[in-house]
């Protein structure tokens, strides 16, 4: 007896484009506020969605770029002040 209906190919879809979405999303906060862990967290979300093969391929670019940059900025920071993290 299956108490759920089985999953279809347009959830998987939508799953995808989500993770796209919040990929950009995260990416774009992580260049405000903690970039230490919503950069990864871009990062990871961004190239799931590519190998799924998101609807939304350059949102997940995007996420994927600020992503990387979000961890640019930290390292930035962490090199001018010289010290293992950065506060403001």
């Amino acid at each position: 007896m299956q108490l759920t209906a089985p999953a279809t190919r347009r959830t998987g879809i939508r799953d995808t484009d989500g993770m796209a979405v919040a990929s950009f999303v995260l990416g774009l906060l992580g260049l405000l506020v903690l970039n230490v862990f919503l950069g990864p967290v871009a990062i990871v979300l961004a190239s799931i969605a590519l190998r799924r093969g998101t609807a939304r391929r350059g949102r997940a670019l995007l996420g994927l770029g600020l992503g990387v940059a979000d961890l640019l900025v930290l390292v930035a920071f962490m090199s001018a002040d010289s010290t293992p993290s950065w506060s403001l």
